[in-house]
């Protein structure tokens, strides 16, 4: 049986990436919900930081989140982030790995912030900042994959590999090696379609017809859901899940651990040519 861990929320600081508008402001609130002591929204457009922290101020009162913009594939602004989030709060002990885009047609800007923007994420805060900079015991760091990164999209696939990519990151980044060196627990989730301008604005008319029709076609068996119906999951897995796990979200159904086939134990293997 899985063995759950319990990390409290209340009075830790969060640093989340595209935490200014969609899932990435959701997280934010959410775990100011939870009693965070304070979050930083990382993002691009500083005008819609600005309204994000107005936002937050009327929901939680002052003080409670600060706005740094950040483009996550520079280290070092991604660095800049991390650090204002100290000079703001004190530490830094949740970072949520949020930034991404969906749009293959920029393929090379998708896979620069999708997969190089959280290994930068993931060097700084698991091999730098929480472990030196958190207020308790344990840190943890959140990715965000996708049903994209456990399962196959023909209308979508460099975005497929990106969250693939998260997917290994995670595992590979939550192994028990990592965590006694470091005290820093790693775990993901993966969010099927969620109503957020990311999922509204989805399209593949950039990359010809036949790409949209394929998606029209993907898009009659995907499991909707809204944000209220996740999130709340989503704070459980920050502060519950064993370290190195993933979970899977979709259709506004409870969240479970989704995990890859062991090749060792593979059964009834299906050898070339025979």
């Amino acid at each position: 049986m899985l063995k759950m861990v319990h990390f409290e929320i209340s009075g830790k600081v969060g640093l989340v990436t595209g935490g200014a508008s969609g899932l990435g402001l959701y997280y934010a609130k959410a775990l100011l919900g939870k009693g965070a002591k304070g979050v930083t929204l990382a993002d691009l457009d500083p005008k819609v930081g600005q309204q994000a922290l107005a936002e937050i101020e009327k929901e939680f009162g002052e003080n409670k989140a600060v706005f740094v913009k950040c483009d996550v594939t520079d280290y070092n602004q991604f660095e800049d982030a991390f650090k204002e989030t100290i000079k703001a709060f004190g530490n830094i002990d949740i970072l949520i790995n949020n930034a991404g885009i969906m749009n293959d047609s920029v393929w090379d800007k998708e896979v620069d912030i999708n997969v190089k923007g959280v290994i930068n994420g993931m060097l700084l805060g698991l091999d730098n900042y929480i472990p030196k900079h958190k207020s308790g015991a344990e840190g943890v760091i959140l990715n965000v994959s996708s049903t994209a990164g456990v399962g196959k999209y023909g209308c979508l696939p460099v975005y497929v590999a990106t969250k693939f990519a998260v997917h290994g990151l995670t595992l590979s980044w939550g192994l028990p090696s990592h965590y006694e060196r470091t005290k820093v627990r790693v775990v993901g989730i993966c969010p099927g379609p969620t109503d957020t301008p990311l999922i509204r604005d989805m399209a593949c008319r950039n990359l010809g017809d036949a790409y949209e029709k394929i998606r029209q076609e993907e898009v009659k068996v995907m499991k909707s859901q809204t944000p209220e119906q996740m999130v709340p999951d989503v704070m459980r897995v920050i502060e519950t899940a064993p370290c190195g796990t993933m979970w899977l979200m979709e259709g506004g159904e409870p969240a479970y651990q989704y995990e890859m086939v062991d090749r060792f134990e593979m059964e009834n293997k299906k050898y070339l040519g025979k």
